[in-house]
């Protein structure tokens, strides 16, 4: 085999290497945290509970709403809890690239926000629960990972992940965004910290 024959094979044996053995999320991933760092991917979250990018929507989160989720140990979680509080709400897989390429970014947010007035609830929806839990603790993450244990109800079930929802202190839906943002800016987390504020 010369070079030649061989350097025209080589992509392809790449691309059945990263597409076969299971590391195409995390080449993904890679590349699309990438293009969120360099700016080149224009994915801004929603910034200000003021403007029509965060209205605050007139969905009212209730006990009854349905969304009921689980702890990696069973616990269930009840949304109530976190009255008085933002919640930041983010669903997504460890078979999701664009979901694993802003987790960096959410976590980078959860160690700077004050958790006593921010409330983070990411859903995995992965099918096993130790699959997530082991990519978490294998990525350094420290934000809690929760689990459905119902079907989700409808301002929180997508079509796509990630999908991000932003509740109100008295439990309002904020924001709903579809897809891939970049969460680890100063104006981002300034919008949170101010609808934090509001009651």
């Amino acid at each position: 085999m010369t070079r030649k024959t061989l350097f025209n094979w080589l992509p392809f044996v790449v691309f059945g290497l990263i597409f076969f053995t299971g590391l195409r999320p995390i080449v993904l991933s890679a590349a699309q945290r990438a293009l969120l760092a360099t700016g080149l991917w224009r994915a801004d979250a929603p910034v200000a509970p003021t403007t029509p990018e965060m209205p605050v929507l007139a969905t009212s989160l209730t006990a009854t709403s349905g969304l009921q989720l689980v702890s990696a140990d069973g616990v269930p979680l009840n949304l109530n809890k976190f009255r008085g509080k933002a919640v930041f709400v983010n669903l997504w897989a460890t078979w999701c690239p664009p979901c694993r390429a802003e987790m960096p970014g959410i976590e980078a947010l959860y160690e700077r926000i004050d958790t006593s007035k921010v409330a983070f609830v990411m859903i995995s929806l992965d099918e096993h629960p130790d699959k997530a839990q082991k990519f978490v603790r294998r990525q350094g993450f420290r934000f809690p990972v929760y689990y459905p244990a119902a079907p989700l109800p409808a301002p929180f079930n997508s079509q796509s992940i990630p999908t991000t929802v932003i509740l109100t202190p008295n439990g309002r839906i904020a924001a709903r965004y579809e897809g891939m943002a970049d969460y680890d800016t100063p104006k981002f987390q300034a919008a949170l910290e101010k609808l934090a504020k509001r009651q």
